[in-house]
C-alpha cells in the first residue's frame, strides 16, 4: 500500500503526540492537498479530526482576534487558500534545511510546547469584577497555540523585510525548543502567571 505524504514530501510516519491530553486533538493522519473546504464547519468538534497542517494553514488565512477586534484581515491574511497553501509549504522546508527534522514533527512538538494549560476568565460579583484562574480544554488549547504562532510570525513580518514564511518557520522552531523569544512561548508564559496570581 502507497503512503500518503503530506505536501506529497512528508511522512508522518512515527510522529507521536507526547501529550496525553492532546492526543485526540492534534490529528497527524496525512493529506497530499490538506484542503477539506470547510466541509465539516458546521460539525460540532470535528475541526480536531482534520489534518494539524490544514489548521495552521487555516490560521496564516485569518489569524484571529486579538483583544476583541479582528487582528488583521489584509495582505497573506486575505483568505486565499493557495497563498496560505504556499506559506506554510515554505516554511516547512525552511524548518527541514535548519533542523534536518520532519517539519511536521517539529509543528507537533511547537503546539505541544506553545498550548497554554490555563486561562483567566473575569467573574462578576457585586458589580465588581474580578479575574479567575480555569483550566483550558484541550480543544481550545491547540487553537490558542496555533493562534499565537501565526499572530507572532505575522508581528514579526509586518512592515519589515522579512518574509512571512521565514518568520513562521522561526515561530515554529522557537515554539518546538521552547525558547522564550517565541510569541507563543512567552504569551503562555504571562497567561499562566497571570491565572496562578488570580488563584
Amino acid at each position: 500500500m502507497t503512503e500518503v505524504l503530506a505536501f506529497n514530501r512528508w511522512s508522518t510516519e512515527g510522529i507521536v503526540v507526547s501529550d496525553v491530553g492532546l492526543e485526540k486533538y492534534i490529528t497527524i493522519k496525512p493529506r497530499i492537498v490538506p484542503k477539506t473546504g470547510a466541509r465539516y464547519a458546521g460539525a460540532k468538534f470535528h475541526k480536531s479530526k482534520i489534518f494539524i497542517v490544514e489548521r495552521l494553514i487555516n490560521k496564516v488565512m485569518g489569524p484571529g482576534h486579538k483583544g476583541r477586534k479582528h487582528w488583521r484581515s489584509s495582505g497573506h491574511m486575505g483568505g486565499q487558500a493557495q497563498q496560505a497553501y504556499d506559506i506554510v509549504e515554505k516554511a516547512f522546508e525552511i524548518v527541514e534545511k535548519k533542523t534536518k527534522e520532519n517539519p511536521i514533527k517539529m509543528l507537533v512538538e511547537a503546539i505541544i510546547n506553545a498550548a497554554p494549560r490555563e486561562q483567566i476568565v473575569t467573574i462578576e460579583y457585586g458589580g465588581a469584577r474580578y479575574p479567575k484562574a480555569t483550566e483550558c480544554a484541550p480543544q481550545r488549547r491547540v487553537d490558542l497555540a496555533l493562534r499565537l504562532m501565526t499572530q507572532g510570525a505575522y508581528n514579526k513580518s509586518f512592515n519589515t523585510r522579512r518574509k512571512i514564511e521565514d518568520c513562521l518557520a522561526e515561530e515554529i522552531l522557537m515554539a518546538a525548543k521552547l525558547d522564550a523569544k517565541s510569541s507563543a512561548i512567552s504569551k503562555k508564559l504571562d497567561v499562566e502567571r497571570s491565572a496562578d496570581a488570580a488563584r
